[in-house]
């Protein structure tokens, strides 16, 4: 990992009738729009899905990254997150993510280390640590068939 700081750029460029193209150095450019809940055509990514696969996306990679410097082998990780969105306080903001994980270790792994590696990455997910709501995890540790 690089020194700290990091900071990241993102540019957001629409017409009034268009979606919105998200756009990054190095990367592909993403059409975004608001949600079915919104009024929105509810086939594009959304503000609102982006945050959630944010969630979800970092939670994979902390666990990665945790297991990779905890020499802990696993063969696949599978990672739901239900976002809920809410009016708080005549504010409308996510107040909570449920992200449900199932790993899958080799015959023979350690099932007490996996959930504690698990729970390590909730904690250390830089995305959720950014948020105002909670995050609640769930996790199931599978035994692979071979």
């Amino acid at each position: 990992m690089q020194d700290l700081p990091h900071q990241y750029r993102v540019s957001a460029n629409a017409k009034a009738a268009d979606n919105v193209v998200l756009s990054s150095a190095g990367v592909p450019d993403l059409a975004s729009a608001a949600p079915a809940e919104f009024g929105g055509p509810g086939d594009q990514w959304s503000p609102e899905s982006l945050l959630v696969a944010a969630v979800a996306d970092c939670f994979v990679l902390s666990f990665r990254a945790i297991a990779r410097a905890s020499r802990f082998d696993w063969e696949a990780l599978t990672c739901a997150v239900d976002g809920k969105l809410d009016r708080v306080d005549r504010e409308t903001r996510f107040t909570g993510f449920e992200v449900s994980a199932t790993l899958t270790i080799p015959l023979g792994g350690d099932e007490d280390k996996a959930q504690r590696l698990l729970e390590k990455a909730e904690q250390a997910c830089l995305i959720t640590n950014s948020l105002k709501a909670g995050t609640h995890l769930k996790t199931n540790v599978r035994i692979s068939e071979g």
